[in-house]
Parts: structure tokens; C-alpha cells; sequence
């Protein structure tokens, strides 16, 4: 029998609710996760299970988790315009239980409202969101996954409205949220989702920099998305289940614009402007809005290159020659350790091998 809470319907029918699995990656950035969970705990929605998987930090992640989980130690504010959202703490020891990734395909864990995963090596952000996302499946009663930004704060009704624009677009396969700066909380960083620029290999945050008291319609947002914003995505099990996990081959950026491109034609993409998350946005590769880290910079170019020969090859010139532009941009700022990333990541896009990969894209659990 189905124990999951029942909603009833405008036309009287009762139907169980979507049981939903929030899945927040952890790399080194135990504070920024700890506050995110303060919020996610104070979601309105009435089903739903946190998955907290653990890219190999060397912080000491693991354990500052754990003792803010019996309650030993609090979550921390940095922006008192958002302090409500985290502030005072929840009920504390909250039940978690802790999984390697061999048993985290196959545990169900049914009491604990956290489940804190090792993913036992740096999966990158494609690889370890995968981890959670395959745990989730394997429990047999997910209809979406949340894949959640640790660097974010949520307001309480961010899931329940990603939930409903959903209901109300049964086709489409993964919503995003409206992204708002976390030290700015009046700027918008997207609303959603992304265009993307093939000619360039650059991607641009619709509603960027604009202000968060003119959200446009939502289908006005839908008919310009090429992919949604990691940072928050609701996604529907069918598209998981169809189009697979998203390709690890990435580690970091342009893993959401892949996944769009492989459903292309068969999941649309949706967005849910009354879905409200504070995101902080770089924090745990040390980029910020400015300046990129040498890290980012890296797999931004070797990803622009990978992703561009293996669905737009005949712009690959176009792509390189912007490359060779940014780099002369970035020499005559003097940073040279992003110059040679940069061109490290011409070579390793060159040499990464852009076919599909639909044995890895397609194991699910």
C-alpha cells in the first residue's frame, strides 16, 4: 500500500503526492551546505527526502555535517536579509544515516529525513549529483529529484511550486527555479535557465542582472531556454529513466546543456518563476562574478571545445577563435595561470572523445 500523503485534485479526485529526493553535493564546502540544509528542512512540501552526497572533501566535511545533524553545531547567515530562512535552527539530532556508494544503489533507508553518502572520490559535479540520483531510483518511489546547489538558501514554498508547474506541464522533463543572488537578493542571476550561443559555445543567463521585481512570464522564459541552471532542477523520473544521467566525461559545466540537447524533441524544458532560491554561485571552485578560478577556467574552455565537436562540429572554428580572443583578453590582464588553463583545455578538449557514451549515460542504478 502506498503511504505517501494524498492531495486532492480540482476536480475531487485524490492522488498520492510526487515523492520528491533532494540531492545537495558537498565538495569541500561544509558551511555553505549546512545552511543550505537548514532551509531545505524548512521546505513546506510534505514528501520529501534529503540526499547528501560527498565528493571526497578534505575539509573535514563529513563531520561538521554529522554534528550539525545531533545539533552540536549551528548554521551560519552571512546575509541577514536571508537569516529568517535558516534562523532559529531546527529541531535538532535530525535523523540522518550515512551510506557508502556500493549499498547507496540499493539501501532504503525509510526513517531517516537525511541520508549522507561517500561517493569515496572527486565524481565531479556530473558524477556525484549521479550517485544521488541513482540512489533515488533504486528506491522504486521517486518521481522527481531536486538537484540542489549547496551554495543556495531556499525559501520554504521553492519545492511545493516547483512541484505544481510540474502538474501543469506533464511533458516537460526537468523545471528550473528563479536564481537570485545571494549577497544581492534584489538582482536576478536567471530565471531558469539559459540561452546558448553554438557559434560562441557560451551560454547566458536569461533575466541576468535585471531586478527580481520584473520576473517575465514563464512561457516566455520556456521559449527561449536551451538548458536549465544546475544550480536548481527539478527533474521528472521519465526523463531519467529515457535520456539516462547526466554524462560524467564534463566533471564540471555544460553537463545541463548536454542533458537538454540529448531530450531535445522529447522533453521540454520548464520554469517556475514563483520557485525562489538564493544561490551564492562559485563558491566552492573560487570563482566569483568577475574573475574565474584557474579551475573553472579550465573545464569552461576543455567543455566549450568537447561539447562543440560532438554536437556542432562545423562551428568549431568560430569557437576556437573566440578561445583565442579571451585568452589575449586574459594576457593583457596578466593573469597567465588562466592562460594556460585555457590552454590546457584546448588540448583536453581535443583529446577527450566527443561520441556518445550511452552505456555510462544509460546505468542507472
Amino acid at each position: 500500500m502506498d503511504q505517501r500523503p494524498n492531495l486532492r485534485s480540482h476536480d475531487g479526485a485524490i492522488s498520492p503526492l510526487a515523492r520528491v529526493y533532494v540531492i545537495v553535493l558537498n565538495w569541500n564546502g561544509w558551511r555553505d551546505t549546512i545552511e543550505c540544509l537548514e532551509s531545505v528542512l524548512r521546505l513546506d512540501y510534505p514528501d520529501y527526502k534529503v540526499i547528501v552526497c560527498d565528493n571526497a572533501s578534505s575539509d573535514g566535511s563529513l563531520d561538521h555535517i554529522r554534528s550539525w545533524a545531533r545539533g552540536e553545531l549551528a548554521a551560519e547567515s552571512r546575509n541577514p536579509a536571508l537569516a529568517s530562512l535558516v534562523t532559529p535552527p531546527i529541531p535538532k539530532p535530525v535523523p540522518l544515516v550515512e551510506l557508502p556508494d556500493h549499498a547507496a544503489k540499493i539501501s532504503d533507508v525509510r526513517d531517516a529525513r537525511l541520508v549522507l553518502i561517500q561517493t569515496g572520490a572527486n565524481l565531479g559535479f556530473a558524477g556525484g549529483n549521479n550517485v544521488g540520483l541513482r540512489y533515488a531510483l533504486a528506491q522504486g518511489n521517486c518521481d522527481f529529484a531536486w538537484l540542489l546547489n549547496n551554495d543556495t538558501v531556499v525559501q520554504p514554498g521553492a519545492l511545493s511550486q516547483l512541484v505544481q508547474r510540474m502538474q501543469e506541464r506533464p511533458d516537460a522533463g526537468i523545471c528550473g527555479s528563479t536564481l537570485l543572488y545571494y549577497d544581492d537578493p534584489s538582482k536576478l542571476q536567471a530565471c531558469g535557465g539559459s540561452v546558448y550561443n553554438k557559434w560562441m559555445a557560451r551560454g547566458g543567463h536569461i533575466g541576468k542582472l535585471t531586478s527580481a521585481t520584473q520576473l517575465p512570464e514563464a512561457q516566455e522564459v520556456e521559449r527561449k531556454m536551451a538548458y536549465v541552471v544546475g544550480a536548481s532542477m527539478l527533474v521528472r523520473r521519465s526523463f531519467l529513466e529515457q535520456i539516462g544521467l547526466m554524462d560524467e566525461r564534463y566533471f564540471l559545466y555544460f553537463e545541463e546543456l548536454d542533458w537538454a540537447t540529448r531530450a531535445k524533441g522529447l522533453f521540454p524544458l520548464a520554469y517556475c518563476p514563483s520557485s525562489a532560491v538564493y544561490h551564492k554561485e562559485g563558491q566552492s571552485i573560487g570563482s566569483h562574478r568577475s574573475h574565474l578560478s584557474t579551475m573553472s577556467e579550465f573545464y569552461i574552455t576543455r567543455n566549450r571545445i568537447f561539447f562543440t565537436r560532438r554536437y556542432h562540429p562545423y562551428v568549431l572554428g568560430s569557437v576556437l577563435a573566440g578561445i583565442f580572443m579571451s585568452a589575449v583578453s586574459r594576457s593583457m590582464e596578466l593573469r597567465w595561470g588562466n592562460v594556460w588553463a585555457q590552454v590546457r583545455g584546448v588540448i583536453e578538449g581535443f583529446r577527450a572523445c566527443p561520441n556518445n557514451n550511452d552505456r555510462q549515460r544509460n546505468n542507472l542504478i
